[in-house]
């Protein structure tokens, strides 16, 4: 057997000297290797053709419902209808007898894609059904029918032709006479051959428990056909750097074309040449899939990354170790030793973190602030409650349900979301109260990088930075503990092993990727949120009412007081409610009653004192 042959084109070789039907399913519309011409690209009708010549048959009709019968010529195809046996001479045909259509050289046809010969599919298949059922020939006959899926309507509606159709190539391949002659039995047979996008869109009773029947599925390519495909082209691709066989580029470019197809890569060699500007090959693959849209990751560099404790910092107080955890893992990832940026495996999301700890520490604000610092935007950060996907059948909810299900044109919430937005960083939070039943999609993101939805679309997650947050622990973990960290992260893996028992999600995610938060164990942290969330109620004064600033006369004093009845059990989630309580609250009145006079507050600075344990405001 050659050993040019794909792995599935010598499943099929083998199996066409065995079976009488067989079905070609999956990626059936991409270009494939062509087993006359190594190294060249063909439509799989044409290979498929090609193939079942090399095996023996002389004759190929290729068929579909719009160009008819194509693979031989019009005298050929009359012969095979006006030729075949009737059933009385059939019945009285010795066993060894093979049956001669006379000479009928092959003569050079139109392709598959081409126009053929009218014929409909009652036409085609009563010809396929009466040559099925011969028991071996001298000039095997084989029978391609091509885009099978619009043959067939809904499995669980079939009409009456249909259900006619499907019994004809069943009592065809069923009372087909058995071969046990040696030299009879290792000739070909006649054989059906279906080429279909999906095999859940032909009726199973084709071929579930049917040993005449062989399903064969076509991949997607793999990495070795990509690049031999890639380097095929590799003068027709306008890059910069070009590629260079054995460079770095080469192999980065290859591994993000994981998923795509052979037609993919020739769409992509065309863009190369119809974009005016140069552009890297990553580049290209990123307006090749998202179309004209801006890339955080490639303008995340070294000088960016040396700010990100600070600029984190800002927003979340009081857990300088999760923020060094956190700058960590994306210098990992961008330096390329977690696999994650210029990676062999960019088909995997760029980061996964795991938060866990108290309620209020500030895990949420956390992922806000990393969406905000990689895409430059807070609503980037898309969250999932994941209790609100705490029953059986909740992943329909995240990747739509599937087709004739009430919803199923919605699609689902998750995939939907990464689609319009490939840049973006997905908040799963409380992860532990999802059902699990849910934790199988995180497998196969965090794994593949990919979902399928429920209409079959392929939606990619290699430019999603995933954040999972949790409290598991975070009632049985003291707060005096002197080792908190070590602490949570055993509860975690003491959750995932053996209350999930899932222990393969955890290695998933990575127990260097599981980041414990501090408990709050002093008041410093909530003045530190306090002050923090001030700036905010400053800009809104500025914007709404010209406010020059709001400025506060002994801020720690005041501080301390809107802190002083925040329940420290809660974190810093008591904070805000605190600041409205005693400081939003008076201050709203107190411009009330300034609106009276025009332009009062413009340009001015609003003073807060403190005076008997109360709040008083003057302009300044």
């Amino acid at each position: 057997m050659s050993s040019a042959l794909l792995p599935w084109q010598e499943d099929f070789r083998r199996e066409c000297g065995i079976r009488r039907g067989l079905i070609l399913h999956g990626n059936t519309g991409d270009l494939t290797s062509d087993p006359e011409a190594p190294g060249q690209w063909t439509a799989l009708p044409t290979a498929v053709m090609n193939l079942l010549r090399q095996r023996g048959y002389q004759h190929v009709v290729c068929w579909n419902r719009v160009n008819g019968v194509s693979g031989v010529d019009a005298r050929t195809w009359g012969e095979l209808q006006s030729s075949v046996t009737p059933p009385a001479a059939r019945e009285s045909t010795s066993e060894g007898n093979a049956y001669d259509m006379g000479d009928l050289s092959p003569i050079p046809v139109a392709s598959p894609a081409s126009n053929g010969i009218t014929a409909s599919a009652d036409d085609l298949l009563t010809v396929a059904a009466q040559w099925l059922r011969q028991p071996h020939a001298e000039k095997p006959v084989a029978f391609v029918l091509d885009w099978t899926q619009y043959l067939f309507g809904s499995v669980n509606s079939l009409s009456e032709n249909e259900r006619g159709w499907l019994l004809r190539l069943g009592q065809a391949t069923r009372d087909a006479a058995v071969v046990r002659n040696a030299q009879s039995i290792g000739q070909p047979q006649s054989l059906l051959v279906l080429l279909c996008g999906g095999l859940n869109v032909l009726p199973p009773s084709i071929y579930l428990n049917n040993p005449l029947f062989r399903e064969i599925s076509i991949p997607l390519p793999t990495r070795q056909i990509r690049e031999s495909a890639v380097l095929g082209l590799k003068e027709v691709f306008r890059l910069q750097p070009p590629l260079q066989q054995g460079g770095r580029e080469l192999a980065d470019f290859v591994d993000g074309l994981e998923g795509q197809s052979i037609r993919d890569i020739h769409n992509l060699a065309r863009l190369s040449r119809q974009e005016t500007e140069v552009s890297s090959a990553l580049s290209l693959l990123n307006l090749y899939r998202h179309g004209r849209r801006h890339s955080p990751w490639e303008q995340l560099d070294h000088k960016k990354l040396q700010t990100i404790v600070e600029t984190l910092g800002r927003r979340v107080k009081g857990q300088g170790e999760a923020i060094e955890s956190v700058r960590r893992i994306l210098v990992r990832a961008f330096t390329g030793l977690s696999g994650l940026q210029h990676s062999h495996r960019q088909r995997t999301p760029k980061g996964v973190l795991f938060f866990v700890g108290p309620t209020g520490v500030g895990k949420t604000e956390l992922a806000k602030s990393i969406a905000e610092f990689l895409f430059g935007d807070e609503e980037a950060c898309l969250r999932f409650d994941m209790s609100e996907f705490n029953h059986e059948h909740a992943d329909q909810r995240l990747v739509g349900a599937p087709p004739g299900y009430v919803g199923y044109e919605a699609g689902g919430q998750l995939t939907n979301a990464v689609k319009q937005k490939p840049f973006s960083l997905l908040l799963f939070d409380e992860i532990e109260k999802a059902h699990p039943r849910i934790l199988d999609k995180f497998l196969q993101i965090l794994e593949d990088g990919r979902l399928t939805d429920g209409k079959g679309e392929t939606v990619l997650f290699s430019d999603t930075v995933i954040v999972f947050t949790s409290n598991i622990g975070a009632a049985e973990v003291s707060h005096e503990s002197q080792d908190v960290r070590n602490e949570f992260i055993q509860k975690v893996r003491q959750h995932f092993v053996h209350e999930l028992k899932r222990p393969e999600l955890l290695g998933r995610i990575g127990e260097a990727n599981i980041i414990p938060f501090n408990f709050m164990r002093d008041d410093s942290f909530l003045i530190d949120i306090a002050r923090a969330k001030l700036e905010p109620l400053r800009k809104g004064l500025k914007d709404k009412w010209g406010g020059a600033d709001l400025r506060l006369v002994k801020e720690a004093e005041i501080l301390a007081l809107l802190i002083r009845d925040v329940d420290r059990g809660t974190g810093g989630r008591g904070v805000p409610n605190a600041l409205t309580n005693k400081l939003i609250d008076p201050l709203a009145d107190f411009l009330f009653l300034h609106m009276a006079v025009p332009d009062q507050i413009r340009g001015k600075v609003i003073e807060v004192h403190i005076a008997g344990g109360k709040l008083l405001f003057e302009l300044e």
